[in-house]
Formats: C-alpha cells, sequence, structure tokens
C-alpha cells in the first residue's frame, strides 16, 4: 500500500461540475414503442398530421346547425328530427338540413352541414327526436381540426423522459419504433470485509451488503439493471483483476466502500495502477466527502462511501445525473425547492451538509428522516428528498426555510 495522502477537498458544485464534464451522450439506437418506457428521445418528435385530424364531438349529443336553434328558450323550445345515428370510427352519409340532427358519440367526426353539438343533457326526447330550450353559436361544442397541435409542429424536443404519457402521443403519431440514446451499461461492485451477502450467515464483525442493493435499485429506478460483480477476496489484487474485468464491458463502474484512507482501502491504489485520471478524491459534503471519481478515456468509475447514507447521496449528487447525459436528457439533475423545516437540526456544518428526509411537498414542509447518521440505513427507507444545508452553517430551526432536493415522489411511509 501507498503512503497516506493527503486530499483537498473541492466543493460540491465543481464535483457535479467535473463529473458532467466527462459524461458524453451515448450512440443513438432504435427501440420498439413497447420496450422504449425509461429511454430519452434522441430526436425531436413532430405531428404527422393534424389533431384531432378532423371536427369532432367532445360530448355525447347531437350534431345540428346552430342557425336552427335561433330564438330557443324555455318558453319557445325548438324540435330537431334525429336523421342518422354515428359513433367514433364512424362517418355519416348524410348531409344535415334544417332542424334535423344527427345523434353522435365522443370521438365521432362532425357531419357535412352541421356546425354546433348539443349535449344529451341539454335535450328532451322526443318520438322523432329531442327539443332544446337555449341557442347554440357556431362551433359550439366542436374540437376543430388541428387545435391542439398541427401538422409539422414540434411536439417533444429530444431529450424527453419516456413516460406512458409520451408512448401514447408517440403511438398517436404512428412511431412503432423510436430513436432513443442507448442506456449505459453499469458494473456493480461492493467491496468490504465486513460485507457479508443475503445468504450468508452473519458472524460476529459482520454486516449485511446493504449498499450493493441499494445502488441497484437506484439504477433500477431509471430503469438499468445493473451487472453485480461478487467480491470473492477482499485484497487489492482480486478487487484489481474484478474491476479490469468489468472495463471491458461497461460504461460506468460503481464501487462502494475502499476509497478512505485506511490500511484496508485498495480503492486510490487500483486507480493509479490503472492510469485513470482522478478528478477528485474529497468533496466538501457532509456525509460523504471521501467519495471519488475517476475517469478512463470515455469511461466513469465511481468510487462512493461504504457508509449507507453517504452512499446514498453520493449516487444521487454524481452518478445520477452523470448517467441521465449520458442518456441524453435535457434534465439531468434532480429538482430542488424551498420548504418550511418541522423539527429543529442544530448540528454544525462545516462542509455542505445533505440530510435524508421526509418532504411533504403538498404543504412544502420537510424534516429529517429518523436517524440521521452517515451509517444509518433505516432512515433512507423514509426519505423522499435530501435537505441541503450549506456550509458554515449551524442552528437550523423549525420554522426556518431550507432548500431540499427532490430524490423521488412516490409514496413514502408513515412510520
Amino acid at each position: 500500500m501507498t503512503m497516506l495522502e493527503k486530499r483537498t477537498p473541492i466543493p460540491v458544485e465543481e464535483a457535479v461540475a467535473r463529473c458532467m464534464a466527462h459524461a458524453h451522450k451515448l450512440p443513438v439506437i432504435t427501440v420498439p414503442l413497447a420496450d422504449s418506457l425509461g429511454y430519452y428521445t434522441a430526436e425531436a418528435i413532430t405531428a404527422t398530421y393534424d389533431i384531432p385530424m378532423f371536427d369532432k364531438s367532445p360530448y355525447d349529443g347531437y350534431a345540428v346547425r346552430s342557425v336552427d336553434t335561433i330564438g330557443a328558450s324555455g318558453d319557445n323550445r325548438i324540435s330537431f328530427r334525429t336523421v342518422d345515428h354515428i359513433g367514433a370510427g364512424a362517418v355519416s352519409s348524410h348531409a344535415v338540413q334544417q332542424n334535423e340532427a344527427v345523434r353522435i358519440m365522443t370521438g365521432a367526426p362532425i357531419p357535412e352541414g352541421a356546425d354546433a353539438v348539443v349535449m344529451l343533457e341539454q335535450t328532451v326526447e322526443t318520438e322523432e327526436g329531442f327539443t332544446v330550450r337555449k341557442s347554440f353559436k357556431s362551433g359550439e361544442n366542436i374540437a376543430v381540426q388541428g387545435e391542439e397541435c398541427k401538422a409539422g409542429e414540434l411536439v417533444l424536443p429530444a431529450g424527453t423522459l419516456i413516460t406512458a404519457g409520451v408512448q401514447a402521443v408517440l403511438a398517436t403519431f404512428s412511431y412503432s419504433t423510436v430513436p432513443v440514446r442507448r442506456k449505459p451499461s453499469v458494473a456493480l461492485i461492493a467491496t468490504g470485509t465486513e460485507l457479508a451477502a443475503i445468504d450468508e450467515p452473519l458472524t460476529p464483525g459482520k454486516i449485511r451488503n446493504s449498499n450493493g442493493p441499494m445502488i441497484a435499485g437506484q439504477l433500477a429506478e431509471l430503469r438499468i439493471k445493473a451487472a453485480t460483480y461478487e467480491v470473492t477476496a477482499d485484497d487489492y489484487d482480486h478487487l484489481l483483476a474484478l474491476i479490469k474485468e468489468a472495463l471491458q464491458t461497461h460504461d460506468i463502474i460503481i464501487t462502494t466502500g475502499g476509497v478512505s484512507v485506511g490500511d484496508y482501502d485498495y480503492m486510490p491504489d487500483i486507480y493509479k495502477a490503472l492510469e485513470a485520471d482522478v478528478l477528485f478524491n474529497k468533496v466538501a459534503m457532509r456525509p460523504g466527502s471521501v467519495t471519488t471519481v475517476a475517469s478512463l478515456e470515455n469511461q466513469l468509475l465511481f468510487g462512493l462511501s461504504g457508509n449507507p447514507s453517504a452512499c446514498y447521496s453520493g449516487f444521487e449528487l454524481f452518478a445520477k445525473p452523470v448517467i441521465k447525459k449520458l442518456m441524453g436528457a435535457t434534465n439531468c439533475y434532480s429538482p430542488v425547492i424551498e420548504a418550511e423545516l418541522t423539527e429543529d437540526f442544530l448540528k454544525a456544518n462545516p462542509f455542505t451538509r445533505f440530510i435524508r428526509a421526509e418532504l411533504d411537498v403538498i404543504n412544502r414542509t420537510v424534516k429529517p428522516a429518523g436517524f440521521n447518521k452517515s451509517n444509518a440505513v433505516v432512515a433512507i427507507a423514509k426519505s423522499n428528498s435530501m435537505i441541503m444545508l450549506p456550509g458554515g452553517t449551524r442552528g437550523f430551526q423549525a420554522g426556518d426555510k431550507v432548500q431540499v432536493i427532490i430524490t423521488k415522489l412516490t409514496d413514502v411511509a408513515s412510520w
């Protein structure tokens, strides 16, 4: 092992910027629409035709000529005769004449001659049709061709996350396949002699490997399946060989643990052996100051702390935006909002501090998620955000406004 090295911490913002400067968009591929969820569009999506494609009815009712409704009132109900009946997908062959109506379903095209739709609940049924007691304007209750978008208009810019709603838009415009950026291939390696796999006995001094499943889960939330490499011997030569193997087939290598400056932390020496460019090896943040990121040509190696909370924060702050950029995302960063602190947090913050938190996004209130030391695990499960407290501060109290990074908007259990 080499002598312990002196590390100079850099600001979080600079560390993120260094990571992003080494993240280059991956090549464009084409995937079937059904498999496109979680990718980002690689090209702008334009409307291939008008939406709606024709004047149509947004309601169940009757298509009429508006001129025939003039003068209708409660004391002067005007009668109409139903001459045809059409549903969505059908077209009436009848041109509507004076005081005639076509029964029409939601989504059906407006028949020739008609220029208004009378909603079903606005009518009183008669033997031949119905009566109305109000007049209608031309175009009333009609969805006009092209009112949502016209052929050739930009619908979705490149870099849009493909969600279920985006898939609906793509299907609307006949995209059976979608141009997207390839997802990065990620290798995950959890180091540490103290770690026991989920199916191994917990002998004295051992703890469960929670970081590996956690990072795999954070990747899965981005719809990326990690390739997990098993550490069978926690020594320098074995880890170096394992990382070299992973570098053969993966864009990103994420290691957890082994990045400190202790006698058994091998990663600093491994970066040297690989001749990797270490972008930084200390960040002015708590927890996770020893987070290290290195680049090797177009590959990135993220050395995350072995402490669960620091590991979680390191992934959210550094790895996640890089992965999004590689995939061509327009918005790579998690949203940050201001919220009101509902509990005191009196600890000093020599560096920028990230606190796993429970955010009530409706009421804009936030509180630390339970026990919040860097090696705490349970608090991670309770959190949907991270409170961000600036370095050089202390004494935050309930009622103070703080900055909050939203990490997810899914339900957080009540404990």
